[in-house]
């Protein structure tokens, strides 16, 4: 054999090993076998179907007798269980503590402690159900850095829709009050830079210093809150002029927005202005209900983490002020709930997470259930409604071929049930399994 011949073959050879080593290994195929399906595409639950996952997506999705699950196959039996697309929840901290109440803890801790709570925090959160999470307030940037880890595998957790802290006024619910001028809790040399706003240049200048710093959704808190010291829940805190410059600048950078805000007024103004969401909508009048059904804006209405505040949260140092804002606004809020989910309000599940602790965020469907939701629709309000606020309507939400392999499953019946949502047995999230069961991997 010629020299010549030898050098081509060689050639030949290194070439084709390194063709066939680029060459990509066929997506692993799982099948799920779902005793009752709730696929969030309807209020009902089908029966003996499959899904078929390819990957990290869902490929098909049919009954038992028309989806064969070839000998050999890799199943995944959920026969006796009921199987649920995974849960979305739109309103949580997951760098805060529900033990973390004394306001000493803003001076003795650094916002490192907030990040490895929040590593915690995720996975409490998997194991809970909940495979995508809007956080909506955390230590700058937080939030931000936690869905990127997750992302990348580096830990585990929910998919991340992140915001920075939210954008306060000064002396607003989002700033440090009732504090001698020298104190400051900050690790940044300009707060203004990305959270204290004054007038519309100031707030449109924040949301874009977040949208440079990698957030999805921008958080404003448009209103006085219950846990801030100094303020008012129900009080206005910035100006139409100021949320109509947020939700333009926002959309503008192709982000949503949300506004914390319970008092009727700043409500309003925020739908008005174009904010996609209302967080906590508390003491919302009928006007506002009227508003928000006009617009199409989302109300996020946290009614469980009431019990929690009222109880242990107290043990954990909240102080007095904080109590009776709570049950100023906590009974109230309930009520609200119902007249405008019966209204026809877009109502999506968010819980503020982080307020109580963090993997119970399922104790809320009890609630949604005794104040006018049927499951199904406290259901979808956390899968199909969730992932449509938070714009992940193509990834999330149901069950359906094309989808993240994001699947749940509880041994009970949550339509007749709901409470079995908080005793989750099997989460799959982009087609890895993370708990089976009952058992985290």
């Amino acid at each position: 054999m010629s020299k010549f011949r030898i050098t081509f073959l060689f050639a030949f050879l290194i070439a084709s090993l390194a063709v066939f080593a680029q060459t990509p290994s066929a997506p692993k195929i799982t099948y799920i076998k779902a005793g009752r399906l709730f696929d969030a595409t309807s209020d009902s639950l089908k029966s003996n179907m499959v899904i078929v996952i390819s990957g990290d997506r869902i490929q098909k999705v049919g009954g038992a007798a028309e989806l064969a699950v070839p000998a050999g196959a890799e199943v995944i039996d959920l026969s006796n269980a009921t199987v649920l697309p995974g849960l979305i929840d739109c309103h949580t901290h997951l760098g805060s503590r529900a033990d973390r109440y004394n306001p000493i803890y803003d001076f003795r801790e650094s916002p490192f402690f907030s990040a490895f709570a929040g590593v915690v925090n995720a996975r409490k959160t998997l194991d809970a159900g909940f495979t995508s999470v809007r956080d909506v307030g955390s230590a700058p940037f937080l939030a931000v850095d936690l869905r990127n880890s997750i992302n990348d595998g580096f830990i585990p957790g929910p998919r991340i829709v992140a915001s920075g802290p939210g954008i306060s006024i000064t002396g607003g619910h989002g700033d440090l009050n009732s504090y001698s001028p020298q104190t400051r809790v900050t690790m940044f040399p300009e707060e203004r830079d990305y959270g204290i706003a004054d007038g519309a240049d100031q707030v449109q200048h924040v949301v874009r210093a977040q949208v440079k710093y990698g957030v999805d959704v921008i958080k404003i808190l448009a209103t006085g809150g219950v846990l801030s010291k100094g303020d008012s829940p129900g009080a206005p805190q910035f100006t139409y002029t100021e949320l109509k410059m947020a939700a333009d600048t926002a959309h503008e950078a192709g982000r949503k927005i949300a506004a914390h805000a319970h008092g009727a007024q700043g409500i309003k103004d925020a739908i008005r202005a174009g904010i996609d969401s209302i967080e906590h909508a508390s003491l919302v009048d009928d006007e506002g209900i009227a508003l928000a059904k006009q617009h199409g804006t989302y109300f996020v209405m946290d009614i469980y983490n009431d019990d929690y505040l009222l109880g242990n949260a107290i043990k954990f140092g909240l102080e007095p002020e904080n109590v009776e804002k709570e049950k100023m606004v906590g009974r109230t809020q309930r009520e609200n709930f119902a007249k405008a989910f019966k209204a026809g309000v877009k109502m999506a599940f968010g819980t503020d997470a982080g307020v109580y602790p963090h993997g119970d965020n399922a104790k809320q469907f009890f609630y949604m259930v005794k104040f006018g939701m049927t499951p199904a629709q406290a259901i979808r309000a956390a899968t199909s409604s969730a992932a449509d606020l938070i714009g992940r309507s193509k990834d999330v939400g149901s069950i359906e071929a094309g989808k993240f392999a994001d699947v749940i499953a509880v041994q009970g019946d949550p339509l007749k049930d709901v409470t079995s949502l908080e005793k989750m047995d099997f989460v799959m999230k982009g087609g890895q399994v993370y708990k089976q069961n009952g058992v985290a991997k």
